[in-house]
C-alpha cells in the first residue's frame, strides 16, 4: 500500500471553528473551576496563617516584656505588694528598734536572764499583733 501525501490546507481565521464533544467541554470547565478554587483557598490559607503568626510575635513580645518588666517594677504592682512591702517595712523598722534597744540594755550590763526577758516581751508583743490578713 502506498500512502498518499495528502496536502492539507490549514487556514486560520476568525471564523475558523474547533469541534469538541459537549461532555469534554464540560469537563474542561468544572476542572477548571475546581483548580481555580482551590488556589484561591490555599492562598486564603497561607494569608490567614501569616496573619495569625504575626498577631502571636505581637503577644509574645508583650509577654516577654511584661515578664522582664513586671519584677523590677517597671509596669506597676499589685495593691496587695504595696500593703505587704508596707508591713515588712513596718516589721523591719520594729526589729531595727529590737536590735537597738538590745544593744543599749548590753551596754548598760544587764544579765543574761533580763536580756532573756526582754527580748521573749518583745516577741510576745508581736506576736500579739495581727500583721496578716
Amino acid at each position: 500500500m502506498k500512502s498518499k501525501n495528502r496536502t492539507q490546507n490549514h487556514n486560520l481565521s476568525d471564523s475558523s471553528v474547533i469541534a469538541i464533544p459537549l461532555r469534554n467541554l464540560i469537563t474542561i470547565i468544572i476542572a477548571v473551576g475546581i483548580i481555580i478554587t482551590g488556589y484561591f483557598n490555599v492562598t486564603e490559607r497561607i494569608s490567614f496563617l501569616e496573619h495569625n503568626t504575626k498577631l502571636a510575635n505581637v503577644w509574645i513580645e508583650m509577654n516577654s516584656n511584661f515578664r522582664t518588666k513586671w519584677p523590677l517594677g517597671e509596669l506597676g504592682a499589685l495593691p496587695d505588694d504595696a500593703e505587704q512591702n508596707m508591713r515588712l517595712t513596718q516589721i523591719e523598722k520594729q526589729i531595727q528598734e529590737i536590735i537597738t534597744e538590745a544593744s543599749a540594755e548590753v551596754m548598760k550590763g544587764k544579765s543574761k536572764a533580763e536580756l532573756e526577758a526582754i527580748y521573749s516581751g518583745i516577741v510576745s508583743a508581736i506576736k500579739d499583733k495581727n500583721y496578716s490578713k
